[in-house]
């Protein structure tokens, strides 16, 4: 083996790239809900100044969460009283794991043979390794698309109704509220319509972890109605990258699903979880539960100017009212600012990119029509700065070039899990279409799965996947390579 220069491993690009980034003060309208500022969480401030190495402890230590009445037990018993659940879990591996976990615990109502769920077609991409992971079979339902803006919204009870109608044996209905762009559906109707039709209502909470901790925000899923709901905490609500929390619900499904769930959790668990992310996970629930409203108050005080700025202004428009005329969105989450960019002659990918890179202010995501602006619970940035540089950017055509306009899916010819596991392989794009996808790709963000494992590969969904991956800041989650020339196709 040929010795590896010692003048070579002595760098670590990755830490110091972030550390330079955070000496950069940008101001972060984007995840995690922390956004940097202090302020927004200061007990998780505090607790990581102390000496994040020292805090960095092994699992099982008596005292910590070992032992009977251990404090991890009380700290799980605290927020699952804080969101109004029967039971909650700590995740140390985000969002993507509750929704694994959720899908072979429901997988365990079937008896273990697989079974069929309903599932909202914009369910993120994690979900879908959840099918592949637990061998169900999803009957898909379209969400309202706003093709104007390329926005997907949510479903509608009557849709899920429909869907429960023709596949009677589905034994859970799998939905997304809010939405990446802050759009609610109306979990309380759907949790009747799932329970009517004897199947549990399983609810990708991701976006609102912080729901229900402001008079002005709208409730969480599982008071609502879920049976479980898995919330990203460091989105809005504040903790640690990669921490969410997974809820059970209240009533006869819910106690059914809690072993199943138990089971499902171990199995995906790490036996090393970082009790940094823990930790941040425990005050960050201190946080929303004792002072939210406070915090959350100032936040929604800062979304408020910014929306005044830019009506006042009048160049760009904010995008909530068109979401709103949406049957399925019965609510939006205030703190998700969604800005239609091509009103102001911008596309939505131009304005992100300048704005990050010359004018420092950095937003969550972009599509060819918006950019979605996010205040976390608890912080409150400058927003007279960000509005003078949003209104400040330059007219780029962006109204009149090409509109990459979001695609329909293509119609499905396999399960999930059959076209993972099927032979596959490697083709051009343009000898793809019309064959079955056997990767999960997915425009990033928001990570909705554009091509599902399954699903016949169309020319429009790969036009709509090559312009977004060319576009400023553009990345297409999941691509055999960055242009996505070539696709991954079930063979023969």
């Amino acid at each position: 083996m040929t010795a590896i220069p010692a003048d070579r491993q002595d760098s670590s690009p990755y830490a110091d790239a972030v550390r330079a980034f955070a000496d950069q003060g940008r101001a972060r309208f984007t995840t995690p809900g922390h956004q940097g500022d202090h302020d927004a969480q200061p007990m998780l401030a505090r607790w990581l100044a102390d000496d994040p190495l020292a805090l960095d402890v092994q699992p099982s230590v008596d005292g910590i969460d070992h032992g009977p009445d251990n404090p991890m037990q009380r700290s799980l018993a605290l927020a699952a009283e804080a969101w109004g659940a029967s039971r909650t879990w700590f995740l140390a591996n985000g969002s993507s794991q509750g929704n694994q976990t959720a899908c072979l615990a429901v997988a365990g109502l079937a008896g273990g043979g697989g079974g069929t769920v309903v599932a909202q077609r914009s369910v993120h991409s994690s979900v879908v390794d959840g099918l592949m992971l637990s061998g169900l079979v999803a009957e898909f339902v379209a969400p309202d698309v706003d093709h104007v803006l390329g926005i997907a919204h949510g479903v509608s009870a009557g849709t899920v109704e429909a869907a429960l109608r023709a596949h009677p044996g589905a034994v859970a209905v799998y939905v997304v509220s809010p939405s990446y762009f802050g759009s609610c559906s109306d979990v309380a109707r759907l949790a009747e319509v799932a329970h009517a039709h004897d199947a549990a209502l399983v609810v990708d909470e991701a976006w609102g972890a912080h729901l229900g901790f402001h008079p002005e925000l709208p409730s969480n899923a599982v008071r609502l109605g879920a049976d479980l709901a898995i919330a990203s905490m460091h989105k809005l609500g504040g903790s640690l990258s990669q921490t969410a929390l997974l809820h059970l619900g209240h009533g006869p499904w819910a106690q059914r699903l809690e072993p199943l769930v138990e089971r499902a959790f171990r199995a995906l668990q790490s036996t090393s979880e970082c009790s940094l992310l823990l930790g941040s996970l425990d005050l960050a629930r201190r946080r929303l539960a004792s002072s939210g409203e406070a915090a959350v108050g100032r936040s929604l005080d800062a979304v408020a100017r910014l929306r005044a700025r830019i009506a006042a202004d009048g160049r760009f428009r904010d995008a909530g009212p068109a979401m709103l005329a949406f049957p399925d969105v019965v609510a939006l989450d205030p703190l998700h600012v969604v800005i239609d960019t091509r009103s102001g002659g911008i596309s939505g990918h131009e304005a992100r990119a300048l704005l990050f890179r010359e004018l420092g202010h950095h937003v969550e995501m972009s599509t060819d029509d918006v950019i979605v602006a996010i205040v976390g619970a608890g912080a409150a940035h400058d927003v007279d700065a960000f509005a003078d540089a949003l209104l400040a950017l330059p007219r780029d055509g962006g109204a009149t070039r090409e509109h990459i306009e979001l695609p329909d899916p293509g119609p499905r010819r396999m399960s999930v899990r059959d076209a993972w596991f099927a032979p596959s392989e490697v083709v051009a794009a343009s000898a793809a279409v019309g064959r079955v996808s056997a990767d999960s790709v997915a425009a990033y963000p928001p990570g909705i799965p554009n091509l599902m494992p399954g699903e016949e590969v169309t020319a429009a969904t790969l036009h709509f996947l090559q312009r977004t991956a060319a576009t400023p800041h553009g990345w297409v989650r999941g691509a055999v390579d960055d242009a996505v020339g070539r696709v991954r196709v079930v063979a023969g």
